[in-house]
């Protein structure tokens, strides 16, 4: 079952302190919901583990986060997949793009996909969709606050 979400946050920060934050594992972990640990396992690559509650299921999801197609510091791709034992699993991913649009605010729009599988995707698509919407959501309000308070 596959979903896309757009949405867009305006950041009290200059362009390169929110690329910089989005390079940095400590400020990811920070803002990822349910993120239990976050570690760089090579320039491009994290390891993660993510508690995540969805409807009734709570599951340790347990995965590898990738960033690619970087253009530093305009955006990049971001994608993770993570096995929740007999909960399922999740994979997703967005594409981060970041304008300048004054000399201490930048906006980053995203465009994200997540596609789960398991018992979790038996819970039906509306609490998936709403689930998933609410996290990406929480991810970069937080993301934002955090950088812009420095």
């Amino acid at each position: 079952m596959a979903l896309v979400i757009e949405g867009e946050e305006t950041i009290a920060a200059p362009i390169e302190r929110v690329w910089a934050g989005l390079n940095d594992p400590g400020m990811l972990k920070a803002s990822i919901p349910g993120c239990q640990s976050l570690e760089k396992t090579s320039d491009s690559e994290m390891a993660a583990t993510v508690v995540l509650k969805i409807g009734p299921i709570k599951a340790t999801f347990s995965g590898a986060v990738t960033l690619s197609n970087l253009d530093p510091p305009h955006g990049y791709t971001i994608t993770g997949e993570g096995k929740g034992g007999i909960a399922g699993f999740a994979k997703g991913g967005a594409d981060v793009t970041l304008t300048e649009v004054g000399p201490n605010e930048t906006l980053l729009k995203y465009a994200a996909r997540a596609d789960v599988g398991g018992k979790i995707a038996q819970l039906g698509s509306r609490l998936i969709t709403s689930t998933s919407k609410k996290l990406a959501g929480e991810f970069f309000s937080t993301f934002g606050a955090k950088v812009s308070a420095g």
